[in-house]
């Protein structure tokens, strides 16, 4: 019997979406889930969720639950990984500090300040579970949906005893479908190829039966002038390639849109859009929580997600070519080596095999490294437990850099760490 541990498990929409996807094949269907997380009201709310979901799809599944992380990883033979260390409490220190210095963001989980601190957050937990796992689950795969992506992975490969680890996005597949609906295109008509850093990656290809479908999309953009006003479709312009990831994101990784009003206005950008997301998120859980008290049905339908396609390609051998964010191991030459990219991965039986892209544009790396840079000293600074390095990270960060000056980039990374505190690494308490 396959054994996959949930990790974080509380999230119990994203669990749903998972778990129903992984119980649709019928060859997963008696698998045995292990559901964890440190909050028990959470997690007696995930199995609640989760024997729904396996009930609705024909009750064969064995479900656990634990609040000992250890003990839920033991002999699993995938491990799931979506936890959100400090929660909301957290998030709010992200957003209400900067922004007293007057330093905007919009999501704050990748990259700038908010993704910094998240990221030094989470580190310390993702080590324990590499530790857990190379313990009690050597050979187990670590599917990663957790955020900052690139920062987590690029700390797991250099920081943990445990290697078989492979970071999950959506961001990809759903642009992708986004793109294909815009121009009126069948998407399972459409071929394409993505590579570069996950949430600042790259459409390369976008076609159709070998037609180039990019210039549908820039005359779909030239009828549409409301399309402009996006920091994705500005990005597509001036780059020529279609980025990956959503203009709320995509902003926050670059210096030119949040530093004024006139820009953020021009854009159509939200600022503290994740305060509210998460907000939402809080009353979602309390909803989800009260009907399955009440015996209500939820939705239940096949994701876009990767987990799944994984799994099922691992234990039939039935092949799948997924996205996942891996260590650049000369994946994408012009970036560097002990870097986390975002490229094709074909999984079957053997487990996840990157796909190394040749002649990735020179532009695309170029803007990459910026981004890397920020994720290089965020990882130097939790293995290393240098807070100096703390604030490099702040000071190469695209955005903040283009807001702050070094005295006020320097108070507030004094003042985050403070505000932090036992959720960091050790070695960067005060």
């Amino acid at each position: 019997m396959v054994k996959i541990t949930f990790i974080g498990a509380g999230s119990v929409v994203f669990t749903r979406e998972l778990l129903g996807d992984l119980l649709a094949f019928e060859e997963l269907a008696d698998t045995h889930i292990a559901l964890h997380d440190i909050n028990a009201e959470r997690l007696a709310t995930a199995e609640a969720m989760a024997r729904w979901t396996d009930a609705q799809l024909g009750g064969k599944a064995t479900i656990t639950t634990h609040t000992d992380r250890r003990e839920a990883l033991a002999g699993a033979d995938f491990a799931i990984n979506m936890v959100q260390v400090g929660m909301h409490d957290s998030t709010l220190i992200d957003f209400e500090i900067p922004a007293r210095y007057g330093l905007r963001q919009t999501i704050g989980d990748t990259l700038g300040i908010g993704g910094i601190f998240r990221a030094l957050r989470t580190i310390p937990v993702m080590l324990g579970i590499g530790e857990d796992l190379a313990e009690v689950a050597p050979d187990a795969w670590l599917l990663n949906y957790t955020n900052p992506m690139s920062i987590l992975c690029q700390a797991y490969a250099e920081g943990s005893p445990h290697k078989q680890v492979v970071g999950l996005c959506h961001s990809v597949q759903h642009t992708t479908l986004e793109l294909a609906k815009l121009i009126e295109v069948p998407f399972e008509e459409v071929t394409f190829l993505g590579a570069g850093v996950n949430h600042q990656a790259f459409i390369l290809r976008f076609e159709r039966d070998g037609e180039d479908l990019y210039p549908r999309l820039r005359a779909k953009m030239e009828q549409d002038p409301e399309l402009k006003r996006r920091v994705r479709m500005e990005l597509f312009t001036r780059l020529g390639y279609y980025p990956t990831e959503s203009s709320e994101h995509s902003a926050e990784y670059l210096p030119w849109f949040l530093r004024d009003d006139e820009l953020v206005e021009r854009y159509r950008l939200k600022i503290g859009d994740y305060i509210e997301r998460s907000e939402e998120n809080l009353a979602e859980y309390d909803q989800i929580k009260a009907g399955l008290a009440a015996g209500e049905q939820f939705s239940l339908e096949r994701s876009l997600e990767y987990a799944s396609l994984i799994v099922h390609a691992m234990v039939t051998g039935q092949p799948q070519v997924i996205y996942g964010t891996v260590q650049n191991d000369g994946l994408l030459t012009d970036l560097p080596t002990r870097s986390a990219v975002e490229v094709p991965c074909l999984v079957d039986r053997t487990g996840v095999r990157p796909t190394p892209v040749h002649d990735y544009p020179s532009h695309l790396a170029a803007l990459n490294r910026t981004f890397l840079n920020v994720a290089d000293m965020t990882v130097r600074a939790a293995l290393e437990g240098r807070r100096d390095h703390v604030l490099h990270a702040a000071m190469l960060d695209p955005a903040t850099a283009g807001t702050l000056n070094l005295d006020q980039t320097a108070a507030l990374v004094d003042e985050l760490l403070d505000a932090h505190g036992d959720h960091l690494p050790e070695g960067l308490r005060g």
